[in-house]
């Protein structure tokens, strides 16, 4: 991309800036030009990043703004290759799981809130054998937190596409039950972000960028899927290679997933218009 005419120019004023310290250096709040310098770099890094693109993303019904990850049409790219390993709400720990699954990284009592273990082997189509799930049973974790110590982190504003319309409060989530779709072989399915993970809450220049999963016992995967999700893919029974990417409810077709739970969107909004249509009737 070329430089917007007024990139010279700002150097040109940090360079005349740089010149005239010795002269202003009694009233400077810099200690030494070496100080003053990094205050012009990071002048002019804030001046490249206006020069991203804005691009529009419809969610629910809103509009967004600016995303640096090259989004297009208001669609989200694949990441393709990804490996994939199932988790389950209640797993315990093992080798390759050292943090029990009672609770998700947002919700401490998630076993509780979703009814009990959602076993990867006792299956009742895509439900647990022995009772329906109060949560959405396609769910998956993607390896970032926005929150931490009950505050937002701080570059959760410049690197997550949807946050400034979906913010409500510091230390309150905007990522979680965001809507992913997966892809394995010729089958695409629909999960919502309920937890963190696989073993890392911090790479969010791979689950918003262009990074690749880091390093991990788990052959490097970079996102972890439910039984249900698995089912419906057709994947292995503990691993498989994927592709996936953030989409908007707009996107998102009728099926198992648009059925269960009371985090799920769908549900909700079938819910109130249901209710609309009654309070109407009165």
């Amino acid at each position: 991309m070329r430089a917007p005419k007024f990139i010279p120019l700002l150097l040109g004023l940090c360079a005349m800036a740089l010149g005239g310290f010795s002269v202003a250096h009694a009233q400077s709040p810099y200690q030494s030009s070496a100080d003053f310098a990094k205050y012009a770099q990071k002048l002019r890094e804030n001046a490249l990043l206006k020069m991203e693109p804005t691009v529009q993303v419809q969610t629910s019904g809103q509009s967004t703004g600016r995303s640096w990850f090259g989004l297009s049409g208001g669609r989200y790219p694949w990441k393709q290759n990804i490996v994939t390993t199932v988790f389950w709400i209640g797993e315990g720990t093992t080798a390759r799981n050292p943090t029990p699954n009672r609770a998700s990284s947002w919700d401490p009592n998630w076993m509780g809130n979703y009814g009990g273990v959602d076993s990867p082997d006792r299956r009742n189509g895509y439900l647990p054998v022995s009772f329906v799930p109060g949560q959405n049973p396609f769910y998956c974790a993607l390896p970032y937190n926005d929150v931490t110590h009950g505050t937002t982190k701080p570059e959760a504003s410049f690197v997550i596409p949807w946050f400034r319309q979906s913010f409500r409060q510091a230390g309150k989530s905007v990522c979680k039950g965001r809507w992913i779709a997966i892809r394995h072989g010729n089958r695409v399915c629909y999960a919502q972000w309920e937890d963190c993970g696989p073993f890392r809450t911090d790479h969010w220049q791979y689950v918003f960028g262009k990074e690749q999963p880091k390093a991990n016992i788990n052959g490097g995967a970079g996102l972890d899927v439910s039984p249900a999700v698995r089912d419906f893919l057709g994947m292995k029974a503990t691993q498989d290679v994927c592709d996936w990417k953030f989409v908007d409810l707009s996107e998102i077709p009728a099926g198992p997933w648009t059925r269960y739970g009371e985090n799920n969107d769908f549900v909700l909004n079938s819910r109130r218009d249901a209710e609309r249509v009654a309070s109407g009737k009165r």
